[in-house]
């Protein structure tokens, strides 16, 4: 069964949406919390979506520098995948996650914990 995503509230509406017409499964925070969950800290978000089995995304890359936010992929064993650029438009974005998603499933398969960084043309593991 392929994983679902759980995506941070900085890849917006455009980037689950096009996602989504893919056929992958995608939660957004603004579908779970008030408030596009502004106000919900990055490790309540992750903890979150880990304890519904649900794959973190995001594009904010310091998270997994951050002990408090990383702290729930740690103790999980979970994966969070990170993109490398925050540059890219929304579209680009769906484009390189669409073109990395055999990668991303084989990382998930494989098991944490983990953070990866999805690059252009490979993800890389980047934690721990």
């Amino acid at each position: 069964m392929p994983p679902e995503f759980f995506l941070d509230r900085n890849l917006g509406r455009r980037v689950a949406d096009g996602l989504r017409a893919a056929g992958w499964t995608i939660h957004r925070i603004g579908d779970v919390f008030p408030s596009d969950g502004q106000d919900i800290p990055d490790d309540v978000w992750i903890l979150h979506g880990l304890d519904r089995s649900w794959v973190p995304l995001s594009k904010d890359g310091r998270i997994k520098t951050r002990d408090l936010e990383i702290r729930p992929v740690l103790e999980r064993e979970a994966v969070l995948f990170y993109l490398d650029n925050q540059q890219l438009r929304s579209m680009e974005m769906v484009e390189r996650l669409i073109a990395r998603q055999a990668d991303l499933y084989r990382a998930v398969e494989k098991g944490g914990p983990a953070a990866y960084a999805v690059r252009r043309d490979r993800i890389e593991r980047t934690w721990p």
